[in-house]
């Protein structure tokens, strides 16, 4: 693409909207290239009043991440003005909605209705972009407003905002498919060519008289939105997915991510089979937004599931944007991710110096690379490094203050240095925040910890390590870091807790909590041995790594952590989470040494809903990370039927 905007006309005219695509096709390449400031400032040049279809919804978009990625208040409230002004506008640009005596027609002749494709194909080029504009307007307003809701009523409003845009995407979806169907059935020798753009760029209105009536740009946003629709809910955990149904929605994550894949030409084994020769302005506008989501749920959500995680298809989108966006900061912090879910974090913290060196224009956009840098650095246990990321984190960003302080505060405990710990972790609990009035699960848990720190007379037991598990470090730390420094420091702990053998110290065991830790080191000890045992199925393991372990002895030492975790359960005072994990982690030992039905078993236990502490007499509510632990659980219990290593 050119490094020269394309003209914009001064005046605009509604019916011409789509002539403005190639400059917002433009705006969003410079932003993707790490240069925000320039494509904010040329939306703004073309649309100061913001009335044109494009710029003004494309402007929004811009504010809707600079808000999310602050969490601030002032930018998500003004996120949240500016995604409504582009409601307005595109509701402008809609088609004008039937009368009311239209609408009762409609439930008897199609021709009429509102709701199916006969709808969409009476619209003009203009007026389809609109509502494709206003349903993903409508999203991130939904979004923003979740995120910036202070209370339930709110949250659901928002919700019910969602089902508009979900149903939108599914009205728009649909009539593609009938066209692509008519014009299959007239043309069948060009039927491959239907969801492939024109090699030949066009610009404006014209681009729309393709014979399928749909241009790349449409396309690709129908794509992202349908996309998008069915990945979120084939990710929602069972109960709420149960009430989504009974709205008539299902998703399905297999067609969502071909939708994705669709805009950007991936085929098989994720080989770009068109459009990897064709120039920039042939392809859809949302394009590159696609690929990022894709990277986003092979990368990142792959953390929670397991069905339809293609990291080898993440690598090939990823190689290639790196090569267009070479500079591009999204695209590095791919990079960075990918090397952490290879378990290569010393190459993760390379990708993420360099997305921090990419672009200066939006610091937010650093706290990404902090944040990623402080887990790969517990991920090579380098903990006092780690305890600085976290501490920049702490000084600047705002999304999870609670979080942030903690990490920085279990370092410093892990590290003996209490004075430090102590004062931060007076402040954890003060620190925590809400949205759509309900406290943040991992915010939960880290006051939890600070407290219990603050009361156990300031020591805790592992802190770093534990925060290391809580966010996958553990699984994507070298196997030779783990046998050096993890799995000593475990050792260490469980020489001061005497052995954790019952009966052997009376007075040790005694104390408040004792149960606690010893638990909390055995599951921790399980945990190290299961990963040097098995690793990561995406790990990519050195060539002249040296482990003096044998998978059989590792698997051995990691079942009878286990083992000995459930066995001292029932003493447990306070931290009950450990037990319902441990199940989870033993199970998914079980699957990777064959056996499938045992695995099953301590999957559908942690599922259950019954107490597998026994003495659960203690347990207040829920147990800390429980929804995360059942999203896990049931992802588990489907790659099992897959077949997919765990």
């Amino acid at each position: 693409m050119s490094n020269s905007p394309p003209p914009v006309n001064n005046s605009y005219d509604p019916t011409n909207a789509l002539d403005d695509i190639p400059g917002l096709h433009w705006a969003l390449n410079e932003f993707l290239q790490s240069r925000m400031h320039e494509s904010e400032r040329f939306c703004e040049q073309s649309d100061p009043e913001k009335q044109r279809l494009y710029f003004a919804t494309g402007f929004g978009l811009i504010q809707c991440v600079k808000g999310l990625m602050s969490f601030e208040d002032k930018d998500l409230l003004a996120a949240i003005n500016h995604t409504k002004r582009g409601i307005a506008v595109a509701s402008a640009h809609r088609k004008r909605p039937a009368s009311f005596a239209g609408r009762l027609a409609g439930y008897i002749v199609p021709a009429f209705s509102t709701s199916g494709t006969e709808w969409i194909t009476g619209m003009t080029p203009v007026e389809r972009h609109a509502e494709l504009v206003y349903a993903e307007s409508l999203y991130q307003k939904s979004l923003l407003g979740i995120v910036y809701s202070g209370d339930w009523l709110a949250f659901i409003r928002e919700v019910l905002n969602m089902r508009t845009t979900i149903s939108i995407y599914r009205q728009l979806g649909k009539w593609i498919e009938t066209v692509d169907a008519a014009y299959a059935l007239a043309h069948p020798e060009l039927l491959a060519a239907i969801s492939t753009p024109d090699p030949s760029p066009k610009t404006g209105a014209d681009v729309e008289e393709t014979p399928s009536q749909s241009n790349p740009h449409f396309r690709s946003g129908v794509y992202l939105g349908l996309g998008m629709s069915h990945l979120v809910l084939s990710m929602m955990p069972g109960k709420l997915l149960a009430l989504v149904e009974l709205f008539g929605y299902k998703g399905d994550r297999k067609f969502g991510l071909e939708l994705l894949e669709r805009a950007g030409g991936w085929g098989a084994n994720g080989r770009q089979e068109v459009l990897i020769c064709s120039p920039t302005e042939a392809e859809g506008v949302r394009r590159a937004i696609c690929d990022m989501s894709l990277l986003i749920f092979h990368l990142v959500l792959s953390a929670f599931t397991f069905e339809g995680v293609d990291v080898r298809k993440a690598t090939r989108i990823l190689e290639w944007n790196l090569k267009r966006y070479p500079n591009g900061v999204f695209f590095l912090f791919g990079a960075g991710r990918l090397a952490l879910v290879r378990s290569q974090p010393s190459k993760a913290l390379t990708y993420y110096a360099r997305a921090a060196q990419a672009q200066s224009q939006y610091r937010n956009l650093h706290h990404i690379s902090w944040w990623e840098s402080a887990v790969a650095c517990l991920g090579l246990w380098r903990v006092a490094d780690s305890r600085l990321w976290w501490g920049k984190l702490g000084g600047e960003a705002t999304w999870s203050k609670a979080t942030y302080t903690y990490g920085e505060a279990a370092c410093l405990a892990t590290l003996g240095k209490h004075a430090e710990a102590k004062k931060l972790m007076e402040r954890v609990q003060g620190l925590r925040q809400k949205i759509a009035g309900k406290s943040i699960p991992i915010e939960k848990f880290v006051a939890r910890k600070a407290r219990k720190y603050l009361a156990q007379s300031d020591t805790l037991l592992l802190p770093a390590l534990e925060l290391a598990y809580v966010f996958h470090a553990i699984a994507h730390a070298p196997r030779e870091v783990i046998v050096r420094e993890m799995i000593p420091a475990v050792g260490e702990a469980l020489g001061v807790l005497g052995g954790a053998k019952k009966g052997k110290d009376k007075k040790l065991e005694s104390r408040s909590g004792y149960w606690d830790d010893v638990c909390l080191a055995r599951f921790l000890e399980g945990v190290c041995w299961r990963f040097v045992a098995y690793p990561d199925p995406d790990a990519e393991l050195e060539p002249d790594e040296k482990i003096p372990v044998s998978p059989e002895d590792a698997r051995t030492y990691s079942e009878r952590a286990f083992r000995a975790v459930f066995e001292h359960g029932p003493d447990i005072e306070l931290d009950h989470y450990i037990v319902y994990y441990a199940h989870f982690e033993y199970g998914r030992l079980l699957a990777r040494s064959g056996d499938k039905d045992g695995a099953r078993t301590h999957f559908n236990l942690v599922l259950s809903g019954k107490p597998l502490e026994v003495n659960a007499a203690g347990r207040k509510g829920k147990y800390s990370l429980e929804n995360a632990l059942h999203v896990r659980t049931n992802a588990a219990l489907e790659a099992l039927d897959q077949n997919r290593l765990l």
